[in-house]
């Protein structure tokens, strides 16, 4: 338990922080859902519009520390790739 002043002021803003960070990491990953479904229903346009939308939150996931850079770039890569993967049989045609 926190007996200082200064340590009670810092487990205050770490509560603070934690709550504004877990809100942060539900939104993205709500934004990695939604195109995870639009892939998963075939839809090519909406998977590509979802990857769009979910792209600028991972950044500021980074930006705001609560995604390692890497790892913000892996899922959007990995994102990226199957969105490609679902158009590109429909471009041979």
């Amino acid at each position: 338990m926190a007996n200082t002043e200064q340590s009670k002021k810092r487990a205050r803003q770490s509560e603070a922080r934690y709550a504004v960070n877990k809100a942060r990491r539900s939104r993205i990953r709500t934004f990695v859902r939604k195109v995870e479904e639009a892939i998963a229903s075939g839809n090519v346009e909406a998977a590509a519009a979802a990857l769009k939308a979910a792209q600028p939150e991972l950044a500021r996931g980074v930006t705001k520390g609560v995604l390692h850079k890497n790892t913000a770039s892996r899922k959007v890569s990995r994102l990226a790739s199957r969105v490609k993967a679902m158009s590109a049989p429909v471009a041979a045609e």
